[in-house]
């Protein structure tokens, strides 16, 4: 993947750019400008981390979804409370509930479950993030924080409904396509610093340039994009390196004495 023609590479935060997980190729050409801390959270960089163990931080890393058998290797490192909030980890934390720090718990999407059965134990300002417990907090509207719901991209149609509730400062972190939506409605409310983040308003922070946070514009994972001509090349490379070794005379040989040259005829080169 590579930058967005619109953004400068000169002007890359490193810091930034290494928690985001569509700078894996960037950040592995540029190894001496890596925030190893953000790289630890980062969910691609796996390979990146077990290569340089020494220089991972196992805080961060137990926010890490993608580094559970990591962990497992090391558990004496884990942060259980970051390992709390954490939607890869649900198997982990099953197996030492005494550890749950509940309150981050709330907030975990794949925890669901277990929230379920220890209402007593939920923290209602994180649960109203939670895209996974929606039908919990309309079970009980009167303990939703509706600051933070703003952010819950499985809320919108509850924020439409009390829409002099929302907070737009934190409605501006909302991927949801319908929040972005409400967002261009209402620009003049749009905290632009929190906008930057938001990978689903790639193309508003492209019509407002002028508003963007550069340092943060590095971590929204969607300042990358798919270079489909280089893509197509190296396809075709593959392809001709993979028809060479399928049509290589002793292979070609092989095979007309095992099934007949007149099959093998009309397999490879009858069009």
């Amino acid at each position: 993947m590579e930058l967005l023609d619109w953004i400068e590479e000169v002007d890359i935060n490193w810091k930034f750019l290494s928690g985001n997980p569509n700078a894996i190729e960037l950040l592995k050409k540029n190894q001496e400008n890596i925030d190893w801390d953000e790289l630890s959270k980062n969910e691609n960089a796996i390979e990146l981390l077990k290569n340089n163990p020494e220089m991972i931080d196992w805080d961060y890393l137990s926010l890490n979804p993608n580094a559970i058998e990591l962990l497992k290797e090391k558990p004496e490192n884990i942060n259980w409370n970051n390992l709390s909030s954490n939607p890869g980890a649900i198997e982990l934390l099953k197996e030492n509930q005494e550890k749950i720090n509940w309150s981050e718990l709330s907030r975990n999407p794949n925890a669901i479950n277990i929230i379920k059965e220890n209402l007593d134990k939920i923290d209602w300002f994180n649960l109203s993030v939670n895209p996974r417990a929606i039908d919990i907090l309309k079970a009980y509207p009167e303990k939703i924080d509706w600051n933070i719901l703003s952010g819950n991209e499985k809320a919108i149609e509850l924020l439409k409904q009390n829409p002099n509730k929302i907070n737009w400062c934190i409605l501006s972190s909302n991927r949801n396509e319908k929040a972005i939506e409400l967002l261009k409605e209402n620009q003049e409310k749009i905290n632009w610093y929190v906008l930057t983040y938001n990978p689903s308003a790639i193309k508003l922070l492209e019509e407002n340039k002028d508003k963007i946070c550069k340092n943060v514009l590095f971590a929204n994972t969607s300042i990358f994009t798919y270079n489909y001509e280089k893509m197509r090349n190296l396809n075709l490379d593959l392809k001709e390196e993979i028809i060479a070794g399928a049509l290589h005379p002793k292979r070609i040989f092989r095979l007309i004495e095992e099934y007949g040259e007149d099959e093998i005829y009309n397999i490879y080169f009858d069009e």
